[in-house]
């Protein structure tokens, strides 16, 4: 006599299978140890650049090797946590003037579409939020590697480019004509969840 609960057990587990597969491939970005960086740069007046970080930041991403096109990335910014190496000038940066950190404490992007080049190379799409305001906008990005650490985890890592154009977020302080957008640089470590 057959098992009737014997398809319904393969079944069970192949979903399983399937679902523990695609949840292994969520990643964690590591903050915690400081391999990840979200950097920006701006012109000063024309005559120089200014480079800074945000210190503080969490995210999460995923990414499948054999369906790229399925990734995604969520990022939230402490924009309190501004960082360019002048306590005078990122007192400034945090009025309301540029970031209005008391009223708007975080700025937040996540994706809505990615595609990738055969090179590795690729564009995330998605929506970015700053001062309350949301905006679309593209990241470039490209993988630097991935693989097992000394510590019994996986680790997979991208850098990614955008510019902001800040007058799409309210942001009009004069800076000069060559300061009318700032470029961010991301740098992104995430170990996968178990």
């Amino acid at each position: 006599m057959k098992d009737k609960k014997l398809p319904s057990l393969l079944f069970a587990l192949v979903l399983l299978l399937f679902s523990h597969a695609a949840w292994s491939e969520e990643y964690a970005i590591d903050t915690k140890d400081m391999h990840a960086f979200i950097q920006f740069k701006i012109s000063h007046l024309g005559f120089s650049m200014l480079l800074g970080r945000f210190n503080r930041f969490e995210g999460n991403f995923f990414y499948d090797e054999k369906n790229p096109e399925t990734a995604w990335l969520q990022v939230e910014i402490d924009t309190k946590s501004i960082d360019s190496n002048h306590a005078k000038r990122d007192k400034h940066l945090r009025g309301f003037e540029f970031l209005g950190v008391k009223e708007f404490p975080m700025a937040k992007f996540v994706s809505t579409a990615y595609k990738e080049n055969p090179d590795g190379t690729g564009e995330m799409t998605g929506n970015f939020t700053l001062r309350g305001i949301t905006r679309k906008i593209t990241i470039t990005t490209k993988k630097i590697g991935q693989g097992h650490d000394p510590w019994g985890g996986y680790r997979r890592g991208f850098e990614g480019h955008t510019k902001l154009t800040l007058t799409d977020y309210d942001i009009d302080y004069n800076l000069g004509k060559a300061a009318r957008e700032v470029e961010m640089f991301l740098y992104i470590e995430g170990v996968r969840k178990k």
